[in-house]
């Protein structure tokens, strides 16, 4: 409908390769729709470029080609009737009857104009549709034999009559929406009372292609033709709104902008005359700081192109901010910026021990790292991994590592970090962006070699925002850390001279090639002497300056302490206790200020009455002289436990029960031990028909706890063979090693943890694998003095161990006493 304008301003439709302009539409007379005309002769065609003429429309057209030209000529002097055609493709000048479409109209003439140019306007007026017969002249223009179609018959139904309306409501709206078209346009629509010509005068409108009015003009059927000229009257309607709607987007957008130059220029000017800082003068101290850095030639080079774009930036414009942070970013970096280190050893040393109670593996690395340091003078950092089970003093050891190296000291938390931009930054061009956190670590460091702690590094995790384990790798390889990139900064950072310590409880949620780039560090639970040692030590006196108490206010007694440690605390470190300690603490400054005479001792009824009944009772399981009850040592991420097995017979068709919350590996261990009793029978002088009358259930209390992994092997062979022999195992034994179907024992993990767990609940005898043997020599004698070790390689040496020479007393009777005579 783009195609209308008041009076006779109009483009005009030509016949060569020129776009055409606006179609002019003239009402015609009603009898218009009924026009007879009888063509005995061939009659001219004239093709037609670039539209479509309809019946009752009167369209203006440039006439240039010469063959056009002439047939307009011809036929003006004539009878002024000639056939109208549209072309397939309007780029053919020279169209032949191939090149055209089947059926047109049939036009007369109105008025001939000779243009200035020397080109000719002719006005025609479409009379009815035509289809072709046959072609029978070519030169100098196309004549043809035509047959008259007849005349669509209007349909008198409602449907047609509300399809009408539509066609007219919707044209009226593209008139009133569209900025090109006059209002008038919209009167001359309400005006048109024919239904024929209301379709022919809007399809000969429509702003589409000449293929798509090419098809609207053949159809005879007047109800799918209105169908068809409303769709691609909605379309347009779409179009013209959303054309709308950005232009006045636009617009708002522009006068916004407009607005905002006029309000920044008037800011500052005010901030000048307030003395404030403008962007001038902005740029002016970032020049002033870049002559005092110390950097890289790149970095200077990059600095320089990047402050020149801000100069030329409005500082109203969205990238001002983006452009200035990142060149404050580059100048907030300390490029070839250190820290100087301490090289004392003995002191380094001596700071270790005053924040750190043990931990000599630790200690002794970072003393040999500021040995050579000092020797060579430069060195790449280290990339250590405190691995160990929680409360034992990993993170707070990266601090001490930093105060004894006389380094900056940053610290990281990578629990539950999902994003690898959270490592390797954002790009610029997201809203928001910025740098990643080592970027930023190494920036509010201010120094290009701090300790730099990445905590809780097992806790990682990974979704489809990214692994940032993956982007960690760059980052913990001395070999690859010198060119970090960063994806905000957009060049290489030497991440060389940074030393970082990871810290980690489980080393088996940890990428594997993350762990190859790592010195894990192993720091295992503290024994209850060294645990009393540190609370006097460190965790008393840290609370008592917590809590403004006094050295005379506050005193907890050795007793005090190992009841507490035994009572109130089930753990490898120290974190529970300190907890316990500031409860105290905080009661004792209440009693403090409430009460006339307050000891400065707490006792263990005063423990008992603040921390409340006891939590743990010595063994949450009782220890029974019954067949069927082993004791075995598991790792828990919070160190070692024991582990209580127990099994017991029922009468059945020898089906084997496991509860207990087991996990796939341990289940597999308990039928491996089950199938290993039952292939070795004759060895414990058992019948075999025993498994076939006899249902066994193997169950590991604390059926809550998830349970996994093959280290409770023997432990659950010793079950089922005291259980099936009636012999039961000796109360001050405890055991772990893996079982194979060929009855080997194999060595297992955590020894330290779980011999640590066995002493304090009072076990004496351990039994390993052999070749856990250098494990155990690996640990400090004091933690395991008092116990006694006994090395194993087969099933059977362990059973000798640990099972009692005798049944009990009233042993239950498994053979039944007829086979015995077999």
């Amino acid at each position: 409908m783009s195609a209308y304008k008041k009076n006779l301003d109009v483009g005009f439709i030509s016949d060569e390769n020129e776009e055409f302009g606006e179609i002019l539409s003239i009402f015609p007379a009603d009898e218009n729709e009924k026009i007879e005309i009888n063509l005995t002769d061939p009659i001219p065609v004239l093709p037609l470029r670039n539209t479509v003429l309809f019946p009752n429309t009167v369209i203006p057209i440039t006439v240039s080609r010469e063959m056009s030209v002439r047939l307009i000529n011809d036929a003006y002097t004539s009878n002024r009737k000639i056939g109208v055609i549209a072309q397939k493709n309007e780029d053919i000048d020279n169209p032949q009857p191939k090149d055209l479409f089947e059926e047109g109209t049939i036009a007369h003439i109105i008025k001939k104009i000779k243009l200035p140019d020397g080109n000719t306007m002719v006005i025609i007026q479409g009379l009815r549709k035509m289809k072709v017969l046959e072609y029978v002249q070519f030169e100098p223009y196309l004549h043809a034999r035509v047959e008259i179609l007849p005349v669509e018959l209007l349909k008198n139904d409602k449907q047609f009559k509300g399809l009408i309306d539509s066609i007219k409501d919707i044209a009226i709206q593209i008139v009133n929406l569209s900025p090109n078209l006059p209002k008038e346009a919209s009167i001359a629509i309400e005006n048109i009372q024919s239904p024929y010509f209301m379709l022919n005068f809007v399809a000969s409108n429509l702003n589409i292609e000449v293929k798509k009015k090419q098809k609207i003009l053949e159809i005879s059927d007047l109800n799918k033709k209105g169908m068809l000229i409303l769709k691609y009257l909605n379309e347009e309607l779409e179009l013209l709104k959303i054309k709308n709607e950005i232009q006045n987007k636009v617009k708002t957008d522009i006068d916004k902008q407009q607005r905002d130059y006029f309000l920044h220029q008037q800011l500052k000017t005010i901030t000048e005359e307030l003395g404030y800082q403008t962007p001038e003068k902005e740029i002016e101290e970032f020049k002033k700081r870049a002559a005092k850095k110390k950097w890289p030639h790149h970095v200077q080079e990059v600095f320089n192109k990047e402050l020149q774009k801000l100069s030329r930036m409005n500082p109203a414009a969205a990238d001002y901010s983006v452009t200035a942070n990142y060149v404050e970013l580059l100048l907030d970096l300390p490029w070839q910026e250190y820290d100087e280190e301490n090289n004392d050893l003995k002191l380094a040393e001596k700071i270790l021990n005053e924040d750190h109670y043990g931990l000599e593996k630790v200690k002794e690395r970072i003393l040999e790292y500021l040995a050579v340091l000092k020797l060579k003078g430069d060195m790449k950092s280290p990339i250590l991994c405190l691995y160990g089970p929680p409360g034992v003093g990993k993170t707070s050891l990266g601090k001490s590592i930093a105060r004894a190296m006389g380094r900056k000291y940053i610290r990281i938390s990578l629990g539950g970090l999902h994003d690898e931009a959270e490592i390797r930054g954002h790009r610029k061009t997201y809203i928001g962006a910025m740098p990643g956190r080592i970027i930023q670590s190494v920036k509010k460091a201010k120094s290009s070699n701090p300790v730099m702690v990445l905590d809780e590094i097992d806790k990682i995790g990974q979704d489809f925002r990214g692994d940032p384990a993956s982007a960690l790798l760059e980052v913990l390889d001395p070999e690859q850390n010198t060119n970090f990139y960063d994806n905000y900064l957009e060049m290489e950072y030497d991440l060389s001279h940074v030393l970082f310590v990871a810290t980690a409880n489980n080393l088996s949620t940890i990428h594997p090639a993350l762990i190859d780039r790592l010195e894990i560090i192993d720091i295992s639970g503290y024994l209850q002497d060294e645990k009393i040692f540190i609370a006097k030590d460190y965790l008393i006196p840290k609370q008592r300056k917590m809590h403004g108490l006094k050295a005379n206010q506050f005193k907890l007694s050795e007793k005090s302490l190992n009841y507490i440690i035994d009572y109130y605390t089930r753990e490898a470190g120290v974190r529970a206790l300190e907890k316990k300690i500031a409860k105290l603490c905080r009661w004792q400054a209440k009693q403090i200020l409430t009460e006339e005479k307050v000891k400065a001792t707490i006792r263990e009824e005063d423990v008992q009455k603040v921390l409340g009944p006891k939590i743990f009772e010595g063994d949450s399981y009782p220890r029974v002289h019954q067949p069927g009850i082993a004791t075995g040592l598991a790792w828990t991420p919070a160190g070692g436990d024991v582990l209580f097995i127990e099994s017991t017979l029922a009468p059945g068709k020898g089906n084997l029960n496991l509860t207990g919350k087991l996990g796939e590996v341990m289940k597999e261990s308990a039928l491996l031990a089950y199938t290993w009793l039952k292939s070795n029978y004759k060895k414990f002088g058992l019948d075999a028909r025993v498994f076939e009358l006899w249902d066994v259930h193997i169950h590991v209390p604390e059926g809550a706890v998830p349970k996994e992994g093959p280290s409770a092997g023997i432990t659950l062979l010793t079950s089922l063979v005291s259980l099936f022999t009636q012999r039961p195992v000796r109360k001050d034994i405890a055991m772990t090693g893996e079982l194979t179907l060929r009855g080997m024992v194999l060595p297992v993990g955590g020894i330290k943890e779980k011999i640590l767990a066995a002493k304090s609940r009072g076990f004496t005898r351990i039994i390993l694998c052999s070749k856990n043997k250098k494990d155990v020599d690996d640990i400090n004698k004091r933690y395991i003095e008092g116990l006694e070790f006994h090395y194993v390689n087969t099933a059977e040496e362990v059973l000798n161990l640990v099972l009692e020479p005798q049944p009990v007393e009233h042993p239950l009777e498994i053979i039944h006493p007829e086979w015995r005579k077999d």
